[in-house]
Order: structure tokens, then sequence, then C-alpha cells
């Protein structure tokens, strides 16, 4: 089987009836990014952070897949799909994808403030006073502006062994998810699905721009990987 390597963004997630993650203001559900999704952020207001993520944790517990997740469940019949996903809600394993890398961290978990490595299944409101088994405050296991991104290393290597990398919902302006397309094999078939792609045929040599929603655009996919 040829290994099918996707990177998808907010996007694909946007049908199923999640907001994506900055409005053209630069806020995000009507916050500055800096005061909810930085270290600063929620070493200087954690009661507001931690209110935060539990608003959008229960507003992922209400959503389900749209047809572009399920597109990409299809696809696993025909080839080794590996998901790299910038998005940090639980679609694409919800669908029944199988193998799903976040680059963000993940909205159903939390994870200890002294150890990085100690994370948590989570899907209740998280508060000041849940602590660690090291006594520690529990924050949301997210990725925030200025962390270092501890999959990043893992999504590279994904990457690399790519037959087809398929681009869904993702401006490809974010970095450093952005620079997954630099570590491709050279003459990779690149195919890139966004209702407004803020890319070019000519960018590089073998990419088919798919101007489409997340849905409508896999639906496509699948008839010209599958002939």
């Amino acid at each position: 089987m040829k290994k099918l390597v996707v990177l998808t963004g907010a996007g694909i997630s946007a049908e199923s009836g999640i907001n994506t993650f900055r409005d053209a203001d630069g806020l995000w559900e009507g916050h500055d990014v800096m005061e909810v999704a930085t270290p600063q952020g929620f070493a200087a207001n954690p009661e507001l952070v931690l209110e935060f993520y539990n608003q959008r944790r229960r507003e992922l517990l209400s959503v389900k897949p749209n047809e572009g997740h399920l597109n990409l469940v299809e696809l696993e019949k025909h080839f080794d799909v590996e998901i790299i996903t910038q998005n940090v809600d639980n679609l694409h394993e919800k669908a029944g994808s199988k193998n799903v890398t976040h680059l963000h961290g993940e909205l159903l978990k939390v994870r200890s403030s002294k150890d990085d490595s100690l994370i948590l299944d989570w899907t209740k409101d998280l508060t000041l006073g849940d602590l660690c088994a090291k006594k520690s405050q529990l924050r949301p296991h997210i990725v925030w502006f200025g962390e270092m991104v501890p999959m990043l290393d893992k999504a590279i290597e994904i990457t690399k062994k790519a037959d087809i990398l398929v681009i869904i919902g993702t401006s490809m302006q974010v970095y450093p998810a952005a620079s997954l397309i630099d570590y491709i094999k050279p003459k990779t078939p690149i195919y890139f699905i966004d209702p407004k792609p803020q890319i070019s045929e000519n960018d590089f040599n073998d990419l088919t721009i798919i101007k489409n929603i997340a849905s409508l655009g896999t639906n496509k996919l699948i008839e010209l990987l599958i002939k």
C-alpha cells in the first residue's frame, strides 16, 4: 500500500460546527490569543484560561465528525493513511481514523504543570485545585504560543515517508506545521483542499489544488486517487 500522509487544519473541523482558531480580527472566540493561548496568559489569569478551554471541551463533546473526516477513513481501505493534524479536537479518531498525530495537543487531555509527561484523559471541566499526582495544577494539554511542539519530530518522520501528501483546511502559513511540506521526497504528488487556497500550482511541481470545502474536496480526492 502507498503511504498517504494527510495534514489537516481548522478547515476540516469547521463543517462539524467547531469555529476556526482565529477570526480575521485575530481574536479566538472573542479573546486575545495571548490571554488564552500562552503560558504568560495562564500565569496571569488561570481561571480565565481554564474556563476558556472548558467551553471548547463542552463544544467538542456536542459535535460529530463530518464527511471530510469520514472520507479519510474510507481512504484507509486503499492506502496506508497517517494523519498529522493541527487540530486539538478528536474528530478524526471519532470518525475511525487509526493513525493520528496531534501537533498542537488534545482538548480531551490535561497534563501536569510540573511534569509534561504526566498526561490524563479529561472530558469534564478543569478547575483551579484539580491537581496531578505531583500536587501541581493540571492544565490543558495544548501547545501554547511560545512552547515547544513535542510531536514535530514524529510528524517530520511521517512526512518523509509519504508517497502522496494531502493538505486539507489549513493555510500553510503557520509554522512549524507549514514547514512539513519541505520534508517530502522529490516528485511526491501533493493535493491541496481548501475553499480559499493560499498556494499556487506554480509553487510545486506536482501540486493539484481542489478549491472546495473539506467534505466536497475529499469526495473529489477519492475520485482522483481511486480510479
